[in-house]
């Protein structure tokens, strides 16, 4: 349920409006505009009536919002959400872009990584310092020492490190390093992990489950967004299909569907949904056509000696060029890059 005030409620009206929802067993989430201001009624909506609030003065209308996600849909907030980080947007006119290798492999690796995707463009830094894999003999990530790589690369580029959290248990540490946390598609629904993250004041890289409807993933981040945490971006990365000539069959539909159901910005990696580096180009423009508000790509030096998914990654040099065209593309949909 959604309370909208008129211009001019004083702080006391909220908090009346504030504790009727708590004394009916619900949270209220409050969001203060420039003239307006919104309450949010969070929780079992059958407790509570629109009538308790429609007759006070201060009310100007009261909404109730009918899918089950309701502080990540667009009911709640018509306006797209932009996150910052360190000076850097994603959400805006201006396309957000991550790059780095899938795992941190080395100091220098990565700083060096890091330099070229800069100066191609890039406005975040990625890489995997904890490697969840299907196989339990594969490379598992350097685990800390790969998060110091990244913050030392930091240092030297400038850019926000997004890294990914695996494990409830890791969160402060992992918290201590990245500027962007990831919860990657195996952990989509593991719901104790996106209540500690929740709880965070730090955005979270949400990508969709392996075989996720977009329900569940809306679902999933409304599990974040209720501990208090709205700095989310979605990621779509392909689902589990019956087709194998690709890693991964790419929702290109997903992304306009998802930005008509919610306001948070979502962003595409092409090379998960790939799995191939001759298709990540490709997939990265129809994202951007789609209306996708950034790209996630991997980037490696010698992706025939990367650690993981070196079939899918970039050499610099190709990734320079291939953000190179991709402007084109951005330009045509009315954005930048």
């Amino acid at each position: 349920m959604i309370i909208v005030l008129r211009a001019g409620a004083t702080e006391e009206d909220v908090r009346q409006i504030e504790e009727t929802i708590k004394g009916n067993g619900l949270t209220a989430h409050i969001s203060r505009g420039v003239e307006r201001t919104i309450i949010g009624a969070i929780g079992d909506e059958r407790k509570l009536e629109p009538e308790a609030f429609e007759g006070m003065a201060v009310v100007e209308k009261v909404l109730r919002i009918l899918a089950p996600y309701k502080l990540v849909s667009r009911e709640f907030q018509k306006e797209n959400t932009v996150i910052t980080v360190n000076g850097k947007s994603v959400g805006g006119k201006a396309l957000a872009l991550f790059a780095g290798p899938c795992s941190v492999e080395g100091c220098d690796m990565m700083a060096t990584i890091g330099e070229r995707v800069a100066s191609a463009g890039a406005t975040f830094l990625r890489g995997g310092a904890f490697k969840p894999r299907t196989s339990p003999y594969a490379f598992q990530g350097l685990g800390e020492e790969g998060l110091k790589y990244l913050a030392e690369a930091r240092d030297r580029t400038g850019l926000p490190v997004a890294t990914e959290l695996m494990d409830p248990r890791d969160i402060d540490l992992v918290a201590r390093y990245a500027d962007v946390i990831q919860i990657g598609a195996r952990n989509m629904q593991n719901f104790r992990l996106l209540t500690e993250v929740g709880k965070l004041d730090k955005p979270v890289i949400l990508k969709r489950g392996i075989s996720a409807t977009i329900q569940e993933w809306l679902m999933s981040a409304e599990y974040i967004a209720s501990e208090g945490n709205q700095k989310i971006i979605l990621c779509e990365r392909g689902i589990r299909t019956y087709e194998t000539a690709t890693r991964n069959t790419f929702d290109v539909s997903a992304i306009p569907v998802v930005k008509s159901l919610s306001h948070l910005p979502v962003i595409a990696d092409p090379s998960h949904a790939a799995g191939k580096m001759a298709l990540v180009e490709p997939l990265a423009a129809a994202a951007i056509a789609a209306g996708a508000d950034g790209l996630m790509i991997e980037v490696h030096q010698q992706p025939e000696k990367a650690l993981s998914d070196g079939p899918q990654s970039l050499r610099p040099e190709a990734f320079t060029q291939m953000v190179g065209r991709l402007r084109k593309v951005a330009e045509a949909v009315g954005r930048t890059l």
